[in-house]
């Protein structure tokens, strides 16, 4: 198996660049912020947070194809560094401090691309949490101060806390009934959306969580770090990985039932 040990250690000084980017624009006064063709906020951090990690890559990792919410695909290759900016962008510009850099590596092999670093950094909580190929699933302030995750144990629906993001996405999926009868039978429900469900999955505080429409760069950085973690990470199809357009992550024990009440 390859070590991608360098690779992530070069994620977290881009998640720092981004981190320092990001920071000094949460909250401020004169944020500039603009509408996306389908609708979506950007903001003037989103821009240069993807900018200052490009141009980190571009010098670090030349040979490596890049694609990012904000500037879309640059370069051809087997390995190809997915990034989110700022996963929460709504959060962001409203003050909510719920919102964190995504940087991932997707390398190529017989099963296609899959994640093997992943970098999920959230600096106005305070949290970093990454995790590599075949080396688990970490959080803390560094790679040398870092605590091992764990998913949790939970195995039945009625013990279980699910996330989720938002009903909308459901209902035009035409899964709501679906989805609210799962809820109904779930211990727990709460919405806490985006990056943060499957990090809560990962750490075991949280058992399972859905979203029904998403993007490579939403899930490639978390798909890792669930992996590793010992959780599954798949499609509404089924499919392991980030490749399905939506996600299912859980702590394993729990994912044929997800899938089985929202699934494809």
């Amino acid at each position: 198996m390859p070590d991608y040990h360098d690779d992530l250690r070069l994620a977290h000084v881009l998640a720092d660049a981004a981190d320092a980017a990001t920071m000094e624009r949460f909250k401020a006064l004169d944020l500039k912020v603009d509408t996306k063709p389908d609708m979506t906020p950007v903001s003037e951090a989103d821009t240069a947070a993807e900018e200052l990690i490009r141009s980190a890559l571009q010098r670090a990792r030349p040979r490596d194809a890049v694609l990012g919410e904000e500037f879309g695909s640059e370069g051809q290759g087997p390995r190809r560094w997915i990034v989110d900016p700022i996963d929460g962008t709504k959060n962001y510009v409203r003050g909510v401090p719920v919102w964190a850099t995504l940087i991932a590596l997707l390398d190529r092999g017989e099963g296609g691309d899959r994640p093997v670093v992943g970098v999920v950094s959230a600096p106005a909580i305070g949290r970093r949490w990454w995790a590599a190929e075949g080396a688990g699933a970490y959080t803390g302030r560094s790679l040398t101060s870092a605590t091992r995750l764990r998913v949790s144990a939970v195995s039945e629906l009625a013990d279980a806390s699910f996330s989720y993001s938002s009903l909308g996405g459901w209902e035009e999926l035409g899964r709501l009934d679906a989805f609210l009868q799962l809820g109904r039978e779930c211990w727990r429900t709460r919405a806490f959306g985006d990056f943060w469900s499957y990090m809560m999955v990962a750490e075991g505080a949280v058992d399972m969580c859905a979203e029904p429409e998403l993007s490579l760069w939403d899930m490639a950085a978390p798909a890792i770090v669930v992996k590793e973690a010992g959780g599954r990470f798949t499609g509404l199809d089924g499919r392991e990985g980030p490749h399905s357009g939506n996600a299912v992550a859980s702590n394993g024990l729990l994912h044929e039932e997800l899938l089985r009440r929202l699934g494809d």
